[in-house]
């Protein structure tokens, strides 16, 4: 695969389409089982309450791994990704019920190198709450 989208083409400013993703609990399950991180923080609400969180939050590389899609599906090749990395602000509160949360990303291009590669700046949000800080992946284009 190769970046689908010409480093000639995009401008710093230029914006990437934004995406949401909703997350239940049956979301969390699923991740904890593939990633193989069964911390109860993640699917037992009772003992998330007992260590001061709110109620069962999502994974933080989960909800980085979200985040990243925006940058992937825009390029079409996850392979451009050369460098991601971001900071978690916020946990992702998943509450029980049928709806679960959402995530919001969008990105826009903030640094335009001449060696081909772009850096995007990411911005998640949950519940109105910024998820991750510093979100920010340098990608090389086409």
């Amino acid at each position: 695969m190769a970046a689908k989208i010409s480093h000639a083409d995009v401008e710093v400013g230029t914006e990437l389409p934004a995406q949401s993703f909703p997350v239940t609990r049956a979301t969390l399950v699923r991740y904890a089982g593939a990633s193989g991180d069964f911390n109860p923080i993640h699917w037992n609400e009772r003992f998330a309450k007992e260590v001061g969180l709110p109620d069962v939050i999502a994974h933080g590389m989960f909800t980085m791994a979200e985040a990243i899609r925006v940058v992937t599906d825009w390029t079409g090749d996850p392979g451009a990704v050369v460098d991601y990395g971001v900071r978690f602000t916020k946990p992702v509160v998943v509450p029980d019920d049928d709806t679960g949360a959402l995530i919001e990303v969008s990105g826009k291009v903030a640094v335009k190198n001449d060696d081909g590669t772009v850096r995007v700046d990411l911005t998640a949000v949950s519940d109105g709450k910024k998820v991750l800080g510093m979100s920010r992946a340098t990608v090389r284009l086409a």
